[in-house]
């Protein structure tokens, strides 16, 4: 596989867990509770997914300058979704609002920054 179809791969696998990501904010906004413990695995799968073949792209193929700062990013969004879940999500505990608006925003730049490496 070439890189242009890695990076349209990765794109889909983040796009399905940026959807799931969407609902789970929207739960935690408006429901005032914590979202399913099932969507969060599905969407730190996904999301796991897409930070792997992203890096085994960066690492075989290669990938343009823009993606690997995406990659950053990325990796910081996971970071912050990892102690989400095993901080908060797993212990009962309230989602903090605070770490998870950095947490969509960091993983949101990381997303399009991932788009305009694929563009490019």
């Amino acid at each position: 596989m070439n890189t242009h179809g890695m990076l349209l791969t990765i794109i889909i696998l983040f796009a399905i867990a940026a959807a799931g990501g969407l609902i789970m904010a929207g739960v935690r906004i408006l429901r005032q509770r914590n979202p399913p413990a099932w969507l969060a695995m599905a969407h730190g799968l996904l999301a796991g997914a897409g930070l792997t073949l992203l890096l085994f792209a960066a690492f075989t193929v290669g990938i343009p300058t823009i993606a690997l700062w995406a990659l950053i990013l990325l990796l910081i969004a996971a970071a912050g979704g990892l102690l989400m879940n095993l901080g908060y999500q797993w212990k009962q505990k309230m989602l903090p609002k605070p770490l998870m608006y950095a947490h969509v925003l960091i993983a949101a730049a990381g997303f399009i920054l991932l788009i305009a490496g694929a563009i490019e």
